[in-house]
């Protein structure tokens, strides 16, 4: 088995997540968004990002607004619906229980 390959699928398993705590608090251009993954070590592209941002619309828990850019065409900004801040409080739950599973896990093999 393959390091890379376990560290990617654990990126990937909490990726959706990631992007809606990056959208909590104000809307965000795509880039913008890649931007505070990437600062964060969660390395994103364009090409897996735009599909899960459409996910999530489509699953109502996003919405976008389009904004005239003076650099160039208009762009899609992209924020929490009322549904998406509740799912990201309810994955916020699960995300501790989770964090003190693994955690009691380690520390019983130390």
């Amino acid at each position: 088995m393959k390091l890379e390959n376990t560290k990617a699928q654990m990126r990937k398993g909490v990726l959706e997540y990631c992007i809606l705590l990056v959208l909590d608090g104000e809307p965000l251009y795509a880039s913008n968004i890649i931007q505070e993954l990437k600062e964060a070590k969660m390395i994103v592209v364009e090409g897996t990002l735009y599909p899960l941002l459409t996910r999530l619309k489509n699953a109502g828990l996003l919405t976008y607004r389009w904004e005239e850019s003076t650099q160039g065409p208009p762009r899609k900004y992209y924020e929490l619906t009322d549904k998406g801040r509740k799912f990201l409080s309810e994955l916020e739950g699960s995300w501790a229980e989770l964090v003190d599973a693994v955690g009691k896990i380690r520390k019983s093999r130390t």
